[in-house]
């Protein structure tokens, strides 16, 4: 009953209590609503106060910009209309500057004017006086010409005459005196140059270049070497592409060809037919095959020899092969490679005796003659093949003009081009260098007399020397000394232009006056 009571007790305050805490709770809602509607009040009415000074702001600093901006639109307008001012007093200083011009051209114009007046009068006067000075001159010619008994024309054509004889006879006198002078300038450097380049070489004579002799033991072999029918020596002929003479001639068979080296391979493959003793055509073709092929290793052998004993590397192999051809080819009877060598030696010491490169120079002297090797393109001069082969294999440009040059095909363009056409001319004009053709030799020795005698007031001409130096003998009444000078000149010149000799050729040209009295 108790617990009853309590219980009830309990309820009845537990409800007492939530009622309460209710209304205590609602109370408290409510002053906290107006709390926070007096905070928002608040806020709001800060905002508004913010904003009004913002606005406030704002307004002073728009005011403050437009005011700058006014103060700088005011300040440009007026920079332009100084500007302007300017170019309107510049403009009218040019329109005044330009009126003054005009009126100072137009007085020029009235004084132009004036002056043409006055100067087509002084023209009128001045040819009514050449008239005048034309019609005196006239006469003063028709009263000298009847004097003279000698036209205008005449008389021109005769002072021209004698007035360029003069002058031709004053610039000989100083061309003499100017190579008199060079001459003794220079030549005896030359001459110390060539005799030490030449002293320090050795030489050779020439030798033959058309025929060899093949000797034999006796007469049975050379029977032998015939053939039934002559059908050995056809297939020789045949194989070799060289002309076999037997003739009556003891023990030897000439073998005849302007091939060297097809002579060689006919020499040899006889030589070794006649050593083994089966001589018949299948055996021919057979040994001259292999005599070919020997001879083609002796070339390229001969070609690293020679440049071995040169001193010269690099050198391309198709190059090497045409230095070793050199030794089966001649030039009027001397040895191509043996002149070729002769060369490289004599350009070597001269290079080295001018402060030159030596080797350029020796490689150019061994290679300026390798267009005489090729068989192909005849027409074309050897000096000018030999350039564009050593193009080909990528010789030094020096060395390349240098063998076009030598004989003057193309322009030098360096130093050691010179050198070369000078070693070629000492190694080719040296005595017992070169053999020629009797005929061919008669005849240029007949060809350079009748060249100097064909000149007017020539007597007699002489060619002494073996060729090398032609003498002319003149009339005393019909040419002076310093005509002789020109005549000596002229057969030069025309000697170099018409003629084909080895070396040079010296022409002197003679002059003797004599006088002769008697004693009676």
């Amino acid at each position: 009953m108790e617990i009853m009571i309590y219980l009830a007790i309990a309820i009845v305050a537990f409800g007492g209590g939530v009622l309460t805490g209710r209304v205590l709770l609602r109370q408290l809602l409510k002053q906290q609503e107006v709390a926070a509607q007096s905070k928002v009040k608040k806020i709001l009415k800060d905002a508004e106060n913010n904003a009004e000074i913002l606005k406030k702001n704002k307004l002073l600093e728009a005011k403050e910009k437009f005011l700058q901006m006014k103060a700088d639109h005011e300040q440009e307008i007026n920079q332009k209309n100084i500007a302007i001012s300017q170019r309107e007093n510049t403009l009218k200083q040019k329109e005044q500057s330009l009126n003054q011009k005009l009126e100072n051209q137009t007085r020029k114009e009235q004084e132009l004017d004036n002056l043409k007046k006055k100067l087509e009068q002084q023209t009128e006067i001045v040819v009514k006086k050449q008239e005048e000075v034309e019609t005196i001159k006239n006469q003063h010619i028709k009263e000298l010409e009847t004097i003279a008994g000698l036209s205008a024309e005449e008389a021109k054509t005769q002072l021209e005459t004698n007035l360029k004889e003069e002058a031709r006879t004053n610039a000989m006198a100083q061309i003499k005196d100017i190579v008199d002078e060079a001459k003794m300038t220079a030549a005896k450097e030359a001459k110390k140059v060539v005799i030490q380049t030449i002293q320090r070489t050795a030489t050779e004579s020439a030798i033959e270049n058309t025929v060899s002799i093949f000797n034999i033991e006796n007469d049975e072999i050379k029977g032998r070497i015939i053939g039934r029918e002559g059908r050995n020596i056809r297939a020789l002929e045949a194989a070799t592409g060289i002309e076999i003479i037997v003739d009556d001639t003891p023990e030897a068979i000439i073998l005849s060809g302007f091939d060297p080296v097809r002579r060689e391979i006919a020499r040899l493959a006889l030589h070794r037919l006649v050593t083994d003793g089966r001589i018949h055509p299948a055996r021919i073709e057979e040994v001259v095959a292999k005599t070919q092929k020997q001879i083609e290793e002796e070339i390229i052998e001969i070609g690293e020899r020679t440049v071995i004993d040169l001193g010269i590397h690099g050198l391309h192999p198709e190059l090497i092969r045409m230095v070793g051809r050199m030794r089966y080819r001649s030039s009027y009877g001397q040895n191509l490679l043996q002149h070729s060598r002769e060369v490289a030696n004599f350009c070597a010491t001269m290079a080295s005796e001018l402060g030159l490169n030596a080797k350029l120079a020796k490689r150019a002297g061994l290679l300026h003659d390798i267009g005489k090797v090729p068989d192909d393109n005849p027409e074309l001069p050897h000096a000018i093949l030999g350039m564009q082969l050593a193009e080909k294999y990528k010789e030094h440009p020096e060395v390349c003009n240098a063998i076009g040059a030598h004989h003057d095909e193309i322009e030098m363009t360096s130093m050691i081009s010179p050198i070369i056409q000078a070693c070629d001319a000492i190694s080719g004009a040296r005595p017992g260098a070169r053999r020629e053709v009797v005929e061919s030799y008669i005849r240029r020795l007949k060809e350079l007399e009748s060249l100097a005698l064909s000149y007017p007031g020539v007597e007699k001409t002489f060619a002494i020397q073996a060729g090398r130096e032609l003498r002319v003998v003149v009339e005393s009444e019909k040419i002076s000394d310093a005509q002789s000078e020109i005549l000596a000149a002229d057969i030069s010149n025309r000697i170099q232009t018409e003629m084909t000799y080895p070396g040079q050729i010296k022409v002197t040209v003679i002059r003797e006056t004599r006088s002769v009295a008697y004693a009676k």
